[in-house]
């Protein structure tokens, strides 16, 4: 028989506040139209997307994540010091040790917590997300800071006519906490590494190091390969997350998918057949595609403008390079 004492964690998790933040430098399309051969009317028939934001040197990743955590930890009414991890998400942060998550646990305030970061594109706030989930119910963490930041202008080549205008700059931020009632859905997630090759980055590190190409590593995609993927089998699912929760698509509220291209997230929509009151996010065409930083900056404005309130039951799903996936329902803040 183990003599280990069982975990005395909260019953539930669930989200308690979000945060966000926004470079101060809002670009067109026609400034991406200086670099490639193509139109502001074929920028938004493609992606929905009109501008985005692009951080400036003083806007780091961990600048970006501190101001958005602030919010978020205000935001939930808890002190700094009552976190107890923090878990950031980002594929833009260069440093490749120590994670820039503990830098940012100590520019909050939030004293010698557990502090990791994690690298899941697209679909790396759900898996923050998540994991926090389980710490606050196994009784690691009674509050847990979740991140997602990124600075991809950093890794944007401005002469790829196909990826040029998509990506934007951003963080945001949610505290878990604990609750007396499910608040955090299953989660949905996974991964299809034999379709690792459809969204990558240009080069890898070490080869950029050793060869040290005339072009700094960007990110690439195979557009049509990944729509069709996103579309279909995302939608499938979204709504696995929905029998998961043990709710139907009129139970729902709110719908807040990844913000990577306006026709996926209407295409979304469609397949699952969400009716008329389900509110959507599509802060995709003034923010660009922000990676794992795109569903909290999403979930922010919609509450920040009253188009959801506090006690909606909001579908969030990301998904991205890996290629990887993560979907569930949870209860806005």
């Amino acid at each position: 028989m183990s003599k280990i004492k069982p975990s005395q964690g909260a019953p539930y998790a669930r989200i308690m506040g979000v945060g966000g933040y926004r470079p101060t430098r809002v670009v067109p399309n026609e400034v991406i139209l200086e670099t490639i051969d193509s139109s502001d009317e074929w920028i938004r028939s493609r992606s929905g997307i009109a501008t985005r934001h692009w951080a400036s040197d003083e806007e780091t990743v961990t600048a970006m994540s501190v101001e958005a955590a602030g919010k978020a930890i205000a935001d939930a009414g808890v002190r700094p010091e009552q976190i107890g991890a923090v878990v950031v998400s980002t594929v833009s942060h260069f440093k490749q040790t120590p994670a820039v998550a503990t830098e940012i646990a100590h520019k909050v305030g939030a004293g010698k917590p557990a502090a990791f970061d994690i690298s899941a594109g697209c679909a790396g706030f759900g898996y923050g997300l998540t994991l926090a989930k389980g710490m606050v119910v196994e009784g690691s963490a009674e509050y847990v800071l979740v991140i997602g930041v990124e600075r991809l202008s950093d890794l944007t080549d401005l002469g790829d006519r196909a990826t040029a205008f998509l990506f934007g700059d951003g963080a945001g931020a949610v505290v878990v906490g604990p609750s007396k009632e499910p608040a955090i859905g299953p989660t949905v997630w996974g991964s299809e590494g034999d379709k690792s090759e459809t969204i990558k980055q240009t080069v890898a590190w070490d080869e950029f190091h050793a060869e040290r190409p005339e072009k700094f590593p960007a990110i690439t995609q195979e557009g049509q390969a990944v729509f069709r993927w996103a579309v279909f089998e995302m939608a499938k699912v979204a709504q696995q997350a929905l029998d998961a929760a043990g709710i139907s698509p009129e139970d729902l509220d709110v719908f807040i998918p990844h913000q990577a291209n306006m026709r996926i997230i209407d295409s979304m929509v469609k397949t699952l057949k969400l009716p008329e009151h389900v509110m959507v996010a599509r802060d995709v065409e003034t923010t660009g595609n922000t990676s794992a930083a795109s569903i909290p900056l999403a979930m922010e404005r919609l509450l920040a403008t009253g188009q959801a309130k506090s006690g909606d039951t909001a579908l969030i799903i990301g998904f991205g390079a890996g290629l990887v996936y993560a979907a569930t329902v949870v209860t806005l803040p």
